[in-house]
Parts: structure tokens; sequence; C-alpha cells
């Protein structure tokens, strides 16, 4: 078997910065050492070195150099790491001489944890784990992303594998040795377990979509009648000109979004056009109402802004669930709250916009509040434990052992693709190639 390519990567961030990290994974680790520092290092100790740019050549930087040997790496193989001066040119200097190396190559995205990952020293969920952390941005993603790379994953379908694995093996028992003395109906006896899992996975998929929340943003619509302040309430919360503010009726014809981080949790924020009557609405208009529809339709809270001395249309015309809906009064600098507001505020002034915001942390902190199951923080997740949920459904309703078997091993199959123990090359290169080079 060819042995494979050393690759080396700027493993820290691009651009001018105090300390750079060079990293080197493979078998010509320890060569990319005693080509830039000369001569060997201890092992999982870091040494201060002058670096060349080859064996006699002139010193590019100083800096510290650790020598890891594999397996117990990051990436399962021998790594060198160089922590060097974070110019752009010492690290301009020092990249090119490693690739000049026989066998060394630039790293592709992704390609470290790619190689920490085929040698198991992490599974799929957690490497997916690592690519949030890295693009992590609010605390809530951090833990969210954090508890994913500590194995939560790995953890549960471990429980729930061992316990299929066992009811499988009984069965299997009971087909291929029908004339042993084994207990009696064997499939009844492994029921109840098999009814355990399957419930658990229920629970699971009906669980709020936390980990789609927490990624990708808790997703709040902001929709009404025209001129009723949608816009101006946008830019209070935003603290910037986000939307174009005028006192000309339908305005934002588009759907505007802005990004927050509110107490922690990413808020997407969608400003949308007004709604009124399509019958008086042209073509362009009626564009945007039907986005604000949908915007409403797909969101996780739904602001209908309302104009205290005037109130709009109600909050159904926007197709969104009433559950989810904060009727909230604009201009209450101009007259009191309507009945039936949920909220005061006045965008001109800023009264009642600390209560508002309040209240969005709180439905926020509510649907991404921690949950007896890991979230399931990608499409792929759900789709692997839907597989093994349909799987064990049709194990529990199979009235013949060999049909009950089979359903069990598809279920595990699922449950495997999940952290990646089978079937997951077709999906490689789609999951790593989101990574950042160097990691």
């Amino acid at each position: 078997m060819t042995a494979p390519d050393t690759i080396v990567a700027l493993s820290s961030g691009a651009g001018k910065a105090g300390i750079a990290v060079i990293r080197a994974s493979g078998p010509q680790a320890a060569a990319c050492i005693r080509h830039l520092a000369g001569g060997d290092v201890p092992p999982r100790r870091a040494a201060l070195r002058a670096l060349r740019d080859g064996p006699g050549g002139a010193t590019v930087d100083s800096g510290l150099v650790l020598w890891l040997p594999g397996p117990g790496s990051v990436t399962g193989e021998d790594v060198a790491e160089f922590q060097v001066h974070g110019s752009p040119a010492v690290v301009g200097k020092l990249l090119p001489v490693l690739c000049g190396l026989d066998g060394v190559r630039p790293a592709e995205p992704g390609e470290f944890t790619r190689r920490a990952f085929e040698n198991g020293r992490m599974d799929l969920s957690e490497a997916e784990g690592l690519a949030d952390l890295i693009d992590a941005e609010t605390e809530a993603q951090r833990v969210q992303a954090q508890r994913q790379m500590e194995g939560t994953f790995a953890e549960r379908c471990a429980d729930w594998g061992a316990q299929l694995r066992r009811s499988l093996a009984w069965l299997e028992a009971a087909i291929d040795f029908p004339d042993e003395a084994l207990p009696d109906d064997l499939a009844a006896q492994v029921r109840p377990s098999v009814e355990a899992v399957a419930a658990g996975l229920a629970d699971w998929l009906a669980a709020p979509d936390r980990g789609r929340m927490v990624r990708e943003g808790y997703r709040v619509a902001i929709v009404g009648a025209p001129n009723v302040g949608k816009s101006s309430l946008l830019n209070r919360i935003a603290r910037r000109d986000a939307a174009i503010v005028a006192e000309t009726a339908g305005t934002t014809r588009d759907v505007i979004e802005v990004r927050a981080d509110l107490a922690g949790y990413a808020v997407v924020l969608a400003d949308t056009a007004g709604l009124r009557s399509d019958e008086a609405a042209g073509d362009i208009e009626r564009e945007g109402m039907a986005r604000a529809r949908f915007q409403a339709g797909n969101a996780d809270l739904v602001l209908h802004v309302v104009d205290a001395s005037a109130t709009g249309g109600p909050a159904e015309d926007a197709g969104a669930d009433p559950a989810l809906v904060l009727t909230v009064a604009n201009k209450t600098d101009l007259a009191p709250p309507p009945p039936g507001a949920d909220l005061g505020v006045s965008a001109r002034t800023g009264a009642g916009i600390d209560g508002l915001l309040a209240a969005i942390e709180a439905r926020t902190a509510a649907a991404m509040g921690a949950g007896e199951h890991p979230a399931l923080t990608r499409l792929r997740h759900r789709q692997c434990l839907e597989d093994a949920a349909a799987a064990l459904a049709r194990a529990l309703a199979a009235t013949e052992a060999e049909l009950t078997a089979e359903d069990l091993r598809l279920a595990l199959r699922a449950m495997d693709r999940l952290i990646g123990r089978t079937d997951v090359e077709d999906l490689l290169d789609l999951i790593f190639r989101d990574f950042c080079i160097g990691k």
C-alpha cells in the first residue's frame, strides 16, 4: 500500500498576527522538522529552534517546534507543528520550503480532519461538530458544537446500537439454530428492547429543530400592513440603517435580513413588504407580499406590527401560526397600544424596545434550550434517524423472524451512518470540503 502524502498548511488564521501555526501531517513530518530546524526535537515537548530555508540555509525565523508521533496525534499520523511569528512574509517563505520536500504537498480544505476521521481519532458527527465550532459566532453555537465534538451522537447511538445488536443476536440464533435448546419465542422476548429504542428515536425526531435554530439562527419575521413602522423597528433592533425608511407606503418590496446576537443566540430578523388587499397592489407589490407570507410561514417567531393609532390587518393575513405570533403595537409615542397587542413600542423614540428584545430572547431561549436528546444540526442527521425509525417500525410489524432481523440490521446501519461507521464514502467529499484549509 502506498504511503499517503504528507500535507502542510497554515492552521492559524490568515493575515498578520502575533503567532502563526504551520502544521504538517504524514510520514515526512519528521523530515520537515529536520529540514527547517536542522535536527530532531524531543517528542511532545516544545523546543525553540532557528528555522532555516533548508540545511545550511539562511535563517527565516525562530519559533517553537513540536514533534507529535502517531498514532497519538490529532490526525493519528506523525505530526510536526511550527509556531512562528505571524507575518505573511515568514509564512509565505516557510510554506514553499516545506512543500518543496519529496512527498509533501499543500493540504486540501478539511484534509487534516478527514485524516483524523479515517484514522479513528473522531467519528463523523464529531468532525461536523468541529466544523460548527470553527464557524461558531454566538455562545449557543459554541456550546452546541462543543457538545457534538464531545461525542453526544456517538454515545446515544452506541447505547441504542448495543440494545439492537443484542436483540439481533438472539433472533439470528433462533433462525440459525432452530434445534438448539433456546428460550421459547425469542422474537417476543426481544420486542420490549426494540420498542424502547423505537420510542427513543420517535422522541428525538419529534423534538423541536434546535440544531437548525442554533446553527443557522432563530428566524424572526416582521410582518404587518404598509407604513406601520416595520423597517424602522428593524433598524432600531439592528442599531443601524439596515432598511430604507420613508413616509411613502410600500417602500419595502423585498425581504431584508439582519443577523443579530441576542443573549448569546443567533437571530435572523427579516423585514418584509407591507400586507394589504391584493386587488389594490401591482405585480411587484404582490410578489413582495407573497415573499412576506413565505417568511411568516417559515419563521420561528412572527412579529405582527400594527400602528398604535390605526390597527393593521390580522396576523392570519401573513399565513402565520397564531402560536408563533407576537402582536407589537408601534408608534406608542402617538397613541397607547390597542387592545389585543402583546407589546407596545416606539421605533422612533426607542420606548419599549428593551421589553421587545427580552420577549424575543425568552422565545429564542425556550426554543433552543437544552433537551433530552442531542440537537440535530444537519439534515443528514435527521435522515439517518428517520431511516432507522422506519426500519424499526417495520421490524415491530413483521410476523417472521427473518424479516425482523433484516430490518434491525437496516436500523443499525442507519445509525452507523450517522456517526460514520459505514456507507459514508459518498458523503466525505461533501462534508470535508466545507472546512477551511489547515483543519
